[in-house]
């Protein structure tokens, strides 16, 4: 089992959240929401996703 950072640690916290907010609408998909472009939460989402690839480190990020 491997130890999860602090990164990763927030961005099982904000799966948990999304995928919450996607139930209390009866979406599958953010990208079926309304509020799809202007979701706090979703770009909250989007920056936990580029911290745990990127372990915080600013800059560049290649896939």
């Amino acid at each position: 089992m491997q130890n999860k950072d602090r990164f990763d640690l927030h961005l099982d916290e904000m799966i948990i959240k999304v995928k919450e907010c996607q139930s209390s609408k009866n979406l599958k998909s953010c990208s079926d929401c309304k509020e799809y472009f202007s979701c706090e939460l979703r770009t909250d989402y989007v920056k936990s996703v580029y911290n745990s690839m990127s372990k915080g480190d600013t800059g560049g990020f290649e896939f």
